[in-house]
């Protein structure tokens, strides 16, 4: 779910009444030896992306004190990198004689994973160097030491230098490792302390306040109007929807029969809702969803969590809240993991996803957090790539949300995607405004991105009319990842190609419902005006709404394969692009200058009417600089599910 605050750590993409979130991801490779820091030795196999960009000379403010405490986790690059992409791309290719040939989670480890021998090796390295070994998995080897010994084991030296107002330590050159544990370390996170804070907690904080819609609502699109209002685009805009149901958008995305019976899906957030399992059980009853059977909602959590302040903790309750509900609006009968994360920190939603992999808990994974590109980091993101390789090779597929400011010019000054929706190894999801009529008929879908315009005192004009970007999904072109194989000849090359780079990878994939103001109806307990608790509900969207929603229609169409499944499903979602399978999903769907938009009414607190509300005018089909056009584009991919797609699938 993305909020809009963007933080260093990763965020939630969008519960979209407030806007966008952010995280990180990219690609390493050993490239040549490191160049020497003082009192190292050469011929070492550089850890690529280990320096960050902001440890600058400008910003060097000296050397960081041998005996600062540094924590760091070295993760293992296996038996066989180069062959696990390799399969991970044959497997997940619709044309390749090995497609849906997965392995077993057993399989990969004993095929992909690290050796004894490779932990042995890593293990005495550290060791030797000084550092005290404190955890080891199948995937990482966790150390804590001074920063003397951290040299030592890096050949690098530690600097402190200044970001945004802070001092931070980071290496003054690119760490490496020996050369004779080159194809064993994947790469090391750690070495720089900026994002990262040491506070633990082990209680977490009560629900957020509560937010409520203030109403008139549409019941469906277009169902309600107010003609004392002043017209937009030659006529009344109707009011926003209450907040779409399960029964809605099954209706929008061609759903018939299917309900996700035997699949799951599971759901990767931050921390974990206290009062999720009652705030799911009561939704459904009111909203006419299929009552949860026994079981079918499960939680997989870590034994305590950090960084709570620092991540905004109880602003995470509402994403798996969202991200629930609507798995189980879309596909009733499914059985719906949540795996939550310590923290909002990487490392820790690695593991999340590393618990997924390594016990295949589901098939279909739904991530509504990320952070934008600017921030990813090549040791995080070959960690994410490498989890999401072994995923792919056992049939298990990542979708991501794309995120909720558009091009991210509004939001940080420059075009840029979101991580790890940028991976060329996960389903990156984008966003739409959707019209649902009357009888839940499916009328129109735009690329979500809305401006707004407040109602003038005097009720007579939309001040500013269309007034300013108020958020879109998010879309565009990645600077780090080439252009995977499966985007060839379907995405221009006017969207894909950066200069001095080449063609690289765009995003997003596939779309689905995500504007706030065409959005879903949620239902959580929230902590209320009077400071007690309350089960209540709100519309919200956002593409952390998007995603789950696609999540949810990717469980009816394995259910149509006959439970198989679909694994990494780029390859067979571009398979069908320009097909019935798709809307083709515009900014202008009722015909080229014909505008679209919707009246909201808010309470200024967020609340209740106490303080007041506000008219405003939200108009659709705007998302900064992305405009979704005949085709592919880069606010909503290939388009949005259409009544065909589901059964596409079917043998």
């Amino acid at each position: 779910m993305r909020s809009s605050r963007t933080r260093t750590p990763r965020v939630r993409t969008g519960l979209a009444w407030a806007a966008a979130l952010p995280l990180v991801a990219g690609t390493l490779a050993f490239g040549a030896p490191a160049a020497d820091a003082a009192d190292h030795d050469g011929g070492r196999h550089a850890l690529l992306g280990t320096k960050p960009l902001w440890a600058t000379s400008k910003a060097d403010q000296g050397a960081t004190s041998g005996s600062t405490d540094i924590t760091a986790r070295v993760y293992l690059a296996g038996r066989d990198a180069k062959g696990l992409a390799g399969y991970a791309r044959a497997v997940s290719d619709p044309h390749s004689s090995s497609y849906g040939k997965y392995l077993s989670a057993a399989q990969v480890r004993a095929r992909y994973g690290a050796t004894h021998d490779q932990i042995s090796k890593v293990t005495d390295w550290l060791k030797n160097s000084g550092l005290k070994v404190t955890g080891t998995t199948n995937r990482y080897v966790t150390v804590t030491g001074d920063a003397a010994a951290t040299e030592r084991a890096f050949a690098t030296d530690l600097h402190n230098y200044r970001k945004s107002g802070h001092t931070y330590h980071a290496p003054s050159v690119t760490a490496s490792a020996p050369a004779s544990l080159a194809d064993a370390v994947l790469t090391v996170t750690g070495l720089d302390n900026a994002p990262r804070f040491s506070q633990h907690h082990t209680q977490l904080p009560p629900p957020s306040p509560v937010f409520r819609n203030s109403g008139p609502f549409s019941s469906y699109y277009g169902s309600r109007t107010d003609a004392s209002l002043p017209s937009a685009y030659g006529s009344k805009a109707p009011y926003a929807i209450k907040g779409y149901t399960g029964k809605q958008l099954r209706a929008a995305y061609g759903a018939k029969k299917w309900t996700g019976k035997r699949v799951t899906v599971a759901i990767t957030d931050a921390y974990a809702s206290p009062t999720i399992a009652p705030d799911a059980a009561k939704y459904a009853a009111r909203q006419g969803d299929q009552a949860y059977r026994g079981g079918q909602l499960s939680q997989v959590l870590p034994k305590a969590y950090t960084h709570i302040k620092d991540c905004g903790a109880a602003g995470w309750y509402g994403e798996e809240t969202l991200d629930v509900e609507a798995v189980h609006a879309v596909a009733p009968d499914s059985d719906i993991v949540y795996v939550g994360a310590a923290s909002c920190q990487d490392d820790d939603l690695l593991d999340s996803l590393g618990k997924i992999v390594d016990g295949h808990l589901a098939d279909i994974v739904s991530n509504s957090w990320g952070d934008i590109e600017a921030s990813e980091t090549p040791d995080s993101a070959a960690a994410y790539d490498q989890l999401f390789q072994q995923g792919a090779v056992q049939g298990i597929g990542f979708y991501f949300s794309s995120g909720d400011n558009g091009d991210e010019v509004a939001n940080t000054g420059i075009k840029q995607v979101d991580t790890p929706a940028n991976s060329a190894w996960v389903t990156a999801v984008g966003g739409t405004s959707l019209a649902v009529g009357k009888r839940d008929a499916y009328k129109w879908e735009t690329g979500w991105g809305t401006q707004k315009a407040v109602l003038s005192k005097d009720g007579k004009e939309w001040t500013d009319f269309p007034g300013a970007f108020n958020g879109g999904a998010g879309g565009g072109v990645s600077k780090t990842v080439p252009q995977p194989y499966y985007q060839r000849g379907i995405v221009p090359d006017q969207l894909s190609s950066v200069l001095l780079k080449g063609k690289m990878r765009a995003v997003p994939d596939i779309a689905a419902v995500a504007d706030p103001n065409t959005g879903f109806l949620v239902g959580q307990t929230q902590t209320l005006p009077d400071g007690k608790l309350g089960y209540d509900e709100y519309r919200i969207g956002g593409t952390s709404l998007a995603a789950p929603v696609i999540a949810g229609v990717q469980a009816l169409a394995q259910q149509a394969r006959h439970g198989v499944p679909l694994g990494f499903a780029n390859p067979a979602i571009y398979q069908r692009y320009g097909t019935s399978a798709y809307h083709d999903v515009t900014d202008h769907p009722l015909g080229a200058g014909r505008g679209l938009a919707v009246v909201r009414v808010d309470y200024v607190n967020g609340a209740d009417a106490s303080k007041g509300t506000t008219t405003s005018l939200r108009s659709l089909g705007k998302d900064s600089s992305l405009k979704a056009v005949v085709g592919y584009d880069d606010v909503t991919g290939v388009g949005s599910p259409g009544a065909g797609y589901v059964s596409s699938y079917r043998p």
